[in-house]
């Protein structure tokens, strides 16, 4: 079992010190959220709270994921580094596939994109992008991101992007392709990750039994499409505490869970942080290793 964890409430000038404890404490990812900007007052759409407010707030510090990544991987050289999830369809394709694979390069292949398609339309609408389509957008990029990392000469011309033929070097250090792992919850975000994903990322189901049957539909989603190889299925820590319900969600085939230091008003300190990997690395990860 993995276990990838949030870096959330560590000031930027901390990060490289606590996940430096978290690579040594054999935690296996660092995942980094990501949005462009919050509207002044936020709407109830956030689709995995009963409320329909995220647990953020318009004041919630934001940052640039590849910067933040980059940062990290200078200071570590095994921890994976990944976003959980970057909004695939604000942007065009080559200005995603060139900050993605920079820090593939500089972190000696190590980085992941987890992917989703947004829930906040506002930021959308302020970059004046369609909202309706996000998935079909969503779905032609990786397509692109792919070709843009592994072909020589890559042309595009379909009903959203229109560019080539161009070269885009260098390549990824990872092969065939950097992963994509596909975060969300409803039927359309399952069945992408099975259809074009090299992962799922789990995002608000209920309990294991609601994980699991969330799970199934993207496994068939992914027999239906014929894919086959590694795939990474990562679980929210929010489905359980401790090892028997860990065990369980490994059983209920996931592959990672994501977990973290616990938050008091979104801030955790640097030495509560090392702290947490410390123990977390006593009592859960060193369990695992030994069955």
């Amino acid at each position: 079992m993995k276990f990838g964890c949030h870096i959330m409430g560590v000031s930027l000038r901390h990060m490289p010190e606590v996940i430096q404890a978290y690579e040594e404490n054999g935690l296996e990812s660092v995942w980094i959220p990501e949005h462009l900007v919050f509207p002044a007052t936020m709407p109830p759409t956030y689709p995995y709270t009963e409320s329909g407010y995220p647990i953020v707030n318009p004041d919630t510090p934001s940052y640039d994921p590849w910067p933040v990544l980059a940062f990290l991987a200078c200071a570590t050289t095994k921890i994976r580094l990944a976003t959980n999830v970057y909004i695939l369809p604000l942007r065009h394709p080559l200005q995603t596939a060139r900050s993605v694979v920079t820090v593939d390069r500089l972190s000696g292949g190590r980085v992941t994109l987890g992917a989703g398609v947004g829930w906040l339309e506002d930021e959308f609408d302020y970059l004046r992008e369609p909202f309706h389509n996000r998935g079909k957008r969503a779905d032609a990029i990786i397509g692109v991101l792919r070709q843009l990392w592994s072909d020589d000469i890559i042309e595009v011309h379909d009903e959203h992007f229109d560019f080539g033929p161009v070269k885009f070097q260098p390549k990824p250090l990872q092969t065939p392709s950097i992963p994509i792992e596909i975060g969300g919850a409803a039927p359309a975000a399952l069945r992408r990750a099975g259809r074009l994903g090299d992962g799922w990322i789990e995002i608000g189901a209920s309990d294991i039994d609601d994980f699991a049957a969330k799970l199934s539909v993207v496994m068939e989603a992914r027999r239906e499409s014929g894919r086959e190889g590694n795939f990474e299925v990562t679980a929210g820590s929010q489905l359980g505490k401790g090892l028997d319900d860990f065990r369980r969600m490994r059983d209920a085939g996931a592959t990672r869970i994501m977990v973290g230091a616990p938050l008091k008003d979104y801030r955790v300190s640097p030495a509560d942080a090392i702290e947490w990997s410390k123990r977390f690395a006593g009592e859960v990860i060193e369990k695992f290793d030994s069955e």
